[in-house]
């Protein structure tokens, strides 16, 4: 309530595209919420809103200032939150970005250590690919990054790194796992799964396939490891994975992990992403305390 209702009162307009919309999410009358936007464009001299059909479209101005809003907002209610740790009640808000493998296996068990610890401490995870978590830290759109092979940018800091292995997955009946190790190119004799491009496993598979002259035999292209492994599981082609994630199922399923030999194919390297240039709030800045000690006694 300490932020200007105009500009809240515009923030619920243009994520509802109405005002109606809006004003039953701010359980405000609509004409209030109406007369809140006329009186930030007679402020600013430019409309913010264009009228598209039955919807409120963002006019240019209006998308610059949503911009600004977002981000005061996301700050605000950071401060919010150390303000009540300040009063003791150990309340937070940490915005989470990972990869699908680390979130599956590895985010769950820390998200259930923290929350044994900090039980009144919120964590928001978005699960994505590896090429979007970066954009999202850089853009303040998450306090902290799990991802794997990060770009080379002077505002990532690196907060703890560790390098897993790739290696292939196949059925325990396929011919490959009479080996206790392969190459890619023994994987090419076979039908392979390819996981999308975005994800880092896609960067390093698509250097071992630029060196080869094998045309590999690609049954399909899939966003999720989960999926791969499920396809892989029904003997329709081998796939591409480190270890994160894959310990359940390797234990109840059929499938087998089989180490790369290439030497030019680098590891995978889990990487805790935040902020070089923001400070972390209280909330963030202890779950990411957290994540670096996790991390460590499973890893080192």
């Amino acid at each position: 309530m300490l932020y200007s209702p105009a500009l809240r009162y515009f923030a619920a307009v243009a994520e509802h595209g109405a005002i109606r919309a809006a004003s039953r999410e701010l359980n405000v009358a609509s004409s209030a919420v109406n007369r809140q936007i006329l009186w930030l464009e007679d402020s600013l001299g430019l409309p913010l809103f264009e009228r598209v059909g039955r919807r409120l479209q963002l006019s240019p101005a209006g998308d610059i200032l949503l911009r600004h809003v977002t981000h005061v907002l996301r700050d605000f209610e950071q401060t919010a939150s150390e303000l009540d740790a300040l009063k003791g009640l150990k309340r937070g808000i940490v915005r989470i970005a990972s990869v699908e493998s680390v979130a599956t296996e590895l985010l769950s068990d820390l998200a259930a250590s923290f929350g044994k610890a900090y039980p009144d401490i919120q964590l928001r995870i978005h699960v994505t690919h590896s090429d979007k978590i970066a954009r999202q830290v850089l853009e303040s759109e998450a306090d902290i990054g799990f991802t794997f092979d990060p770009p080379d940018d002077d505002l990532l800091a690196r907060n703890y790194s560790h390098a897993f292995e790739i290696g292939a997955v196949a059925p325990k009946a396929h011919p490959l796992t009479q080996k206790t190790s392969c190459s890619f190119e023994d994987c090419l004799q076979y039908p392979i799964i390819l996981p999308s491009k975005g994800l880092s496993l896609r960067t390093a598979i698509d250097k071992l396939l630029s060196d080869t002259d094998t045309e590999p035999s690609v049954f399909a292209e899939v966003s999720t490891l989960h999926m791969m492994r499920r396809l892989t599981a029904r003997d329709l082609g081998i796939c591409f994975q480190t270890r994160i994630g894959l310990t359940d199922t390797l234990d109840q399923s059929e499938l087998v992990f089989l180490p790369l030999t290439d030497e030019q194919l680098q590891h995978n390297r889990l990487t805790i992403v935040t902020h070089q240039q923001r400070q972390l709030k209280l909330a963030p800045a202890m779950f990411l305390t957290h994540a670096n000690q996790f991390f460590s006694n499973l890893f080192e």
